[in-house]
């Protein structure tokens, strides 16, 4: 039994928007406008070209209207995602849902999960992934009421109820004409801001107004160029980066007419970043730009390093090596790149001291932005345009791209194996959180593997390898769509499709609503695997450790002695994922409910000789599974040896994940002996330990035994809170299953009807006020309530005991606010002046004795004001 209880790593929460870092120069025109059409519509677009300043646009004007949406802002960054499949899922994560979306009916799962919330949603950068974002968009115009969009694209979504808002460059001055007044002057007003950044005490002055006015002038006054440009005055003067400029824009203009002319601007002050760089730095901008999202420094050591040297990894970057990768980086032959061959010696990356280097260069020079994550790590990100940048000339040397593509992946699949070695002990929380830090760059890893000839079979093996990652910890929904991918694109009979298919099946019990199909998978994986063991030879085997020494005839056969041994660890694969397919068969019988069946297998599997090879998590499981069966027959007593020998198990290995299920299944046992307080106690404990993992199924799983417990204890009200978030958070996600179905780990949802007799025992409106105030609980806010620790904010929906009087006029203000409207908004609805409308708020605030507008919100509603209005 355990003897502390740990302190939970809380989920990481998506911020609703990016902190500012530096000043935001005018664009007072746009904003007015956008904030105009935000009042008006419900979809407003943000177009422009790349680097025009769409996106830092869209943060300001969403900072400035949050004070509008009781429900917050949600950003969702789309640069880095390329397959649409999984535009919905990072909407999902950014809308707060517990859990990548299920295959069926994704858009319902969303639309459920906001369609009473009333906030701003963000979808940056949605050029590329057009039709989805419009199907996206589409659905929660019309499903939701108070759900508005903020789109940034070089493209219009064209839906009838876009709202479209240009991004022009900023306006730049006559360099000729009169500057006197720099500051009126918005594209000389922000070079002049970054520049003093960089060179402390740097002004515009009479001497180089004109000269930084030409400079904007050849930039087209786009924000990122501007930008970039004033970092170089660290080492050049304002006349040196004009006369560089020159000589790089003729080059560019030489480029062709297939090159449009934003990106040859662009291009015109990236270049001359590059051209900055030592050759290591620009080796690592070139090799990193294959990542996405951000990465950690192991990561750039081991994609960017030299070939020759890059130790432990056994993988080459090709005949595209390090000296070919820097003569393309600093011109080369290309007159694309360059005004001719560089004299700079071949890049050195022999060492990661010398990538840490040249990343700590490439920081410095703005070219990698450092993050600190929440988890305590750094991490690295390249701006979209400069990875851009860096692809492009990456691809300028043949087969480079592809090199460092395999590169990051191979690393990518050694990690990945190392965390599954390593999954069964201290290391869980980590993991858990190394992984969903990298979820972009494993995405990149699996659509590189599933689209690139010859690298399918590689794909398939990484999809695989990362089961306890999909199951564990709250992917199941994107792990069945990499898997059912990668299974699609290796029909080929392997080891590695067996495990793909028993995994895939594992990951459909997470719902515990298509346990034929994943019965079908799991034989499907075992009938495979048995057949791939090899079938041995006539006459006696010997031992494989002894078979040099059992070789017939004057002198040992190396050879042959080997071929045994390969033989033999085939054969031994072949059955260990025989195995856990039979685990995932077993499991079915529980999700359908066949206690008696489930019992008679896994007493046959406890009893037998374990597995060579069986996944430790698995085989522990395996106990727990046959705990939640005795449970159902009424066999407790056993039960709980089986729960607290597992427990023993894992407190030796410093494991939580296992641990979370055999308390889950311990409170479960004690909840049928009706001993509610030993129930509670390991309930809680094992929704402490899932909420760290983020193993949204199990903390589901958890909260439906604590609503039973609850109740018992005649905690009704708090009871209804928990059952409203639960409920909340099975709508939000289709995966989770409906609270009656067979569950993970054979663990049945055994919370009965509880919502009657709670609602008699509570009377209508305490019930629906305590059920509507669950509902509103985030998933960590949710546990902090189950666990009755005081959530870091009191929820909005908190009302007086007692209604408190309005007048008519003002009873008209708050059904206004409810409905998500502003001050202003509900001055022009009202046709009233805006400040008589703050007037109305403020003191409907203290008349009720509220802090905010989400409480009015939330008051009215329960009032039942709304709906005698409708």
């Amino acid at each position: 039994m355990p003897t502390s209880t740990p302190t939970p790593t809380p989920t990481p929460t998506p911020a609703p928007l990016p902190v500012e870092t530096t000043s935001f120069v005018d664009r007072h025109h746009e904003l007015a406008e956008g904030r105009r059409l935000l009042t008006r519509s419900r979809l407003v677009t943000l177009t422009g070209p790349g680097g025009v300043g769409k996106t830092r646009l869209a943060w300001r004007l969403a900072a400035r209207a949050e004070r509008a949406f009781p429900d917050g802002v949600r950003l969702v960054h789309l640069s880095d995602l390329h397959d649409p499949a999984l535009v919905l899922t990072a909407a999902a994560e950014a809308l707060g849902l517990p859990d990548p979306l299920p295959a069926r009916a994704p858009l319902d799962a969303i639309v459920r999960h906001v369609r009473d919330r009333r906030l701003l949603l963000v979808l940056d950068n949605c050029e590329h992934l057009l039709p989805t974002c419009a199907d996206l968009v589409a659905a929660l115009l019309r499903g939701t009421t108070g759900v508005r969009i903020l789109a940034t694209s070089r493209h219009r979504l064209a839906l009838t109820e876009e709202h479209l808002l240009e991004v022009r460059p900023l306006p730049v001055p006559d360099p000729d004409g009169d500057l006197s007044d720099p500051a009126a002057h918005p594209a000389l007003a922000l070079f002049a801001d970054r520049a003093a950044a960089v060179v402390p005490g740097f002004t515009l002055s009479p001497a180089n107004r004109a000269s930084v006015a030409r400079l904007c002038h050849r930039l087209d006054g786009l924000p990122l160029a501007i930008e970039l440009a004033a970092v170089r005055l660290r080492v050049l003067g304002v006349d040196q980066l004009l006369e560089r400029l020159d000589d790089r824009y003729r080059l560019l203009a030489a480029a062709g007419p297939g090159v449009q002319p934003r990106h040859r601007t662009l291009r015109a002050a990236v270049d001359w970043s590059h051209d900055l760089c030592t050759p290591e730095e620009r080796s690592v901008w070139a090799r990193a730009s294959v990542l996405t999202g951000s990465f950690d420094l192991e990561t750039a050591e081991s994609v960017c390093a030299d070939a020759e040297t890059d130790a432990g990894t056994g993988i080459g970057i090709g005949t595209g090596g390090a000296s070919a990768v820097a003569v393309a980086h600093s011109g080369g032959a290309d007159k694309d790149l360059g005004p001719g061959p560089s004299t700079d010696p071949a890049p050195s990356l022999r060492t990661p001291y010398d990538v840490l280097e040249a990343v700590a260069g490439l920081v410095d020079k703005s070219v990698l932005t450092r993050e600190e994550h929440w988890s305590g790590t750094v991490r690295y990100r390249l701006l979209d345009g400069l990875r851009h940048y860096g692809l492009d000339l990456l691809r300028r040397t043949p087969g480079a791209e592809a090199d460092a593509r395999r590169r990051h992946r191979d690393w990518t699949q050694r990690r990945v194996a190392a965390y599954e070695r390593a999954w069964f002990g201290p290391g869980q929380r980590e993991i858990a959180a190394r992984l969903r830090a990298d979820q972009d760059n494993l995405r990149t890893a699996l659509e590189f593997s599933l689209t690139t000839p010859g690298e399918a079979l590689a794909g398939l093996r990484l999809a695989g390898s990362l089961w306890f990652h999909w199951y564990a910890c709250g992917a199941p929904g994107e792990g069945l769509h990499w898997l059912e991918r990668a299974l699609d694109a290796n029909p080929e009979p392997t080891l590695e499709r067996a495990r793909a298919l028993w995994v895939a099946a594992l990951l459909l019990t997470a719902g515990g609503e298509d346990t034929s199909r994943a019965r079908r998978l799991a034989a499907e994986s075992r009938e495979l695997a048995l057949g791939l063991a090899p079938t041995p030879t006539p006459g006696p085997r010997p031992h494989p450790h002894t078979a040099a020494e059992a070789t017939p005839g004057p002198g040992p056969d190396p050879a042959r002695a080997e071929a045994t041994r390969s033989e033999a660890t085939h054969a031994e694969a072949a059955h260990t994922e025989a195995t856990h397919a039979e685990y995932v068969l077993r499991l079915t019988l529980l999700c359908d409910d066949d206690p008696t069946g489930a019992v008679a297998h896994y007493d046959s599997v406890l009893a037998g000789v374990p597995a060579t090879g069986h996944l430790p998590s698995l085989a522990a499981l395996d106990q727990v599974q046959l705990a939640h069966a005795l449970v159902l027959l009424g066999q407790t007593d056993r039960a709980v040896v089986l729960c607290e020998q597992t427990l023993r198990r894992c407190e030796r290995h410093g494991e939580d994940w296992v641990r979370s299920s055999a308390l889950r299944a311990l409170a479960h046992a004690y909840t049928a002996r009706k001993q509610w307080h030993r129930a509670e106690s390991h309930a809680r404990e094992a929704l402490r330990r899932g909420l760290a993992l983020h193993d949204v199924v199990g903390v589901a799983l958890s909260l439906d035994l604590l609503i039973d417990i609850t109740t018992a204890l005649g905690a009704r009200e708090r009871a209804a809170v928990l059952l409203g978030g639960t409920d909340r958070l099975r709508a939000a996600n289709l995966s989770l299953g409906p609270p009656s179905s067979g569950q993970r780990d054979g663990e049945r949802a055994t919370r009965r009807d509880s919502e009657a007799p709670l609602r008699r025992s509570l009377g209508r409106g305490p019930f629906e006020r305590a059920y509507r105030r669950g509902g509103t609980l985030g998933l960590d806010e949710l546990v902090s309530y189950a666990l009755q620790q005081e959530p870091a904010q009191e929820p909005p929906q908190a009302v007086p005991e007692t209604p408190v009087p309005l007048t008519a006029r003002e009873t008209e203000v708050a059904l206004l606010v409810a409905e998500g409207l502003a001050n202003q908004q509900i001055a022009d609805r009202l046709v009233i002046a805006r400040r008589t409308a703050e007037g109305h708020v403020e003191r409907i605030l203290g008349k009720l004795g509220f802090h905010n507008r989400s409480q009015i919100a939330a008051w009215a509603t329960t009032q039942g004001f709304a709906a005698e209005r409708s």
